[in-house]
């Protein structure tokens, strides 16, 4: 009986372990590319990556090596798949009644989309402050104790903004939850700190939660002044976050 043939060692054949290297290199190389596109807002939270065949033909990989690039964004939490539909940036879509009124494609467009979540939360927040149920701050704190836990991008964007949509569904107005389902995780601005790992700051990442914590302290205190103020420090801050790193770029 002959036996069975043994699968080849590292040093039978070298040209084929050379090929699965350069392979996993180019792969962790395009992955790189994207994830700072990500980071740095080119490709902006629900936003959909460029198609497998525009990324074979941008980047001049095969296609296997373009999915295993996709696999590593997917692993760290900077992106999510959904069959037949694509690659998003951070967040799946968010779907839309067919207008895409609060769609932001552009950085102004973007700045807008922010200024208008200002107001629409600010006002929330004060709603929310005046006479939240048990359920409404228990939702509040659900939402803020996964923010402090998340260690992934993804996992990041969806307590953040499940945290800011409890909120808006404690104001008890309708159309201030809808807005804000309407702009959906898109709108949360998440700086390098939170997602990256080459930049990730665990003081300012810090500083991020402390800001959601004085917001739902000032709702657990029914102090409608004082939420209004901190979500309007903690925007407002974002803001500035992003602009200073532009600055740096």
């Amino acid at each position: 009986m002959q036996p069975s043939p043994r699968p080849p060692c590292r040093g039978s054949d070298p040209q084929g372990w050379h090929d699965v290297s350069m392979s996993m290199t180019r792969a962790e190389e395009i992955a790189r590319v994207l994830a700072d596109r990500i980071v740095e807002g080119v490709i902006a939270p629900g936003d959909r990556l460029p198609s497998e065949g525009g990324l074979v033909e941008e980047f001049g990989a095969s296609r296997t090596v373009v999915r295993e690039a996709l696999h590593r964004l997917q692993s760290r939490g900077l992106v999510r798949t959904r069959v037949g539909s694509g690659s998003y940036a951070l967040t799946p879509p968010v779907p839309t009644a067919g207008d895409d009124w609060l769609g932001a494609h552009t950085e102004a467009e973007r700045a807008e989309l922010h200024a208008f979540r200002i107001a629409v939360e600010v006002e929330a927040a004060a709603l929310a402050a005046r006479s939240p149920s048990p359920q409404e701050i228990a939702e509040i704190d659900a939402a803020l104790d996964s923010l402090a836990q998340a260690t992934l991008p993804s996992e990041t964007v969806d307590a953040d903004f499940a945290f800011h949509r409890a909120i808006a569904a404690a104001s008890g107005n309708r159309y201030f939850l809808t807005a804000l389902d309407r702009m959906g995780a898109r709108a949360i601005i998440l700086p390098p700190a939170r997602i990256s790992d080459r930049e990730r700051n665990a003081a300012d990442s810090a500083a991020v939660l402390a800001e959601h914590r004085a917001v739902a302290d000032a709702i657990r205190l029914n102090d409608p002044v004082a939420a209004a103020a901190a979500v309007r420090t903690h925007l407002s801050a974002s803001t500035a976050r992003r602009a200073a790193r532009e600055s740096r770029a």
